[in-house]
């Protein structure tokens, strides 16, 4: 009975933000993934959803006038379940949606939490050019799992962003998937944001100009930031332990 109304119910796109409308031209698309739980198959959490709403609100403002359009990704569960990793298979569909409403566009995967996962293991869908994966939640060590996937990353441009703190999702976790996906994959940065928590409460305006910088660069070639760029170009540790510095962005010109 679960497997057939997770099938009726199927993910969805919400309202596109960003450069709408018959006089604009899409240039490219971000698509928001939202957080949830390990396991579930009970309809995703209102509040997952809300908290990724702000991000898709800001990315949309800043890349507007180069053709951007940001979507939250409605998954069908609210849970990752094991192996058949529902969030990952809705994050792949949304972006065979996109490429059926706007053709072929380069698209961002952005993902927080469970979402930051999604984004990770869905990357390797043709019309996906970049990663931004936030506090990404990922498993525990463990010797009868099969390590996170890496192999798709090769050829996108990767962010991870983590808070040192983080009550959630141990930062340490997405250090080490960091540093297995930069071997394959030069394109690979990871920031610490020292001393937040999961939800980037102490940083949040530090973390979303973060985000807005990488989005512009990875999706329109605007140029990263010189700290951005500096991680990208830096090998293992430094590149994948780069600080997020008080004030990030504020001197930007976005």
């Amino acid at each position: 009975m679960a497997q057939r109304t997770l099938r009726e119910r199927g993910a969805r796109l919400g309202r596109p933000m960003g450069a709408t409308g018959a006089e604009r031209t899409v240039h490219g698309v971000v698509l928001l993934l939202p957080g949830g739980v390990a396991e579930g198959t009970g309809r995703p959490s209102r509040l997952a959803v809300s908290a990724v709403r702000p991000l898709a609100r800001r990315l949309a403002r800043a890349g507007e006038e180069e053709g951007l359009v940001a979507h939250v990704v409605h998954y069908r569960c609210r849970g990752w379940n094991g192996t058949a990793a529902h969030p990952a298979e809705d994050a792949h569909w949304a972006a065979d949606e996109v490429v059926r409403r706007y053709g072929d566009v380069p698209v961002c995967l952005a993902g927080h939490g469970m979402g930051g996962r999604a984004a990770l293991h869905a990357a390797g869908h043709p019309a996906v050019s970049s990663v931004l994966a936030l506090a990404p939640w990922l498993p525990e060590p463990d010797g009868a799992l099969v390590p996170e996937p890496v192999k798709q990353l090769t050829g996108r441009q990767v962010l991870i962003a983590h808070g040192t703190n983080d009550e959630r999702s141990h930062p340490d976790l997405s250090y080490r998937l960091a540093e297995r996906a930069k071997k394959i994959n030069r394109d690979v940065c990871r920031f610490e944001v020292h001393s937040d928590r999961h939800r980037f409460t102490e940083h949040r305006a530090e973390v979303q100009a973060l985000a807005v910088d990488f989005l512009l660069g990875s999706l329109f070639a605007r140029g990263f930031s010189r700290p951005v760029a500096d991680a990208l170009a830096a090998p293992p540790p430094l590149g994948l332990r780069m600080p997020l510095a008080a004030g990030f962005g504020r001197s930007l010109r976005r």
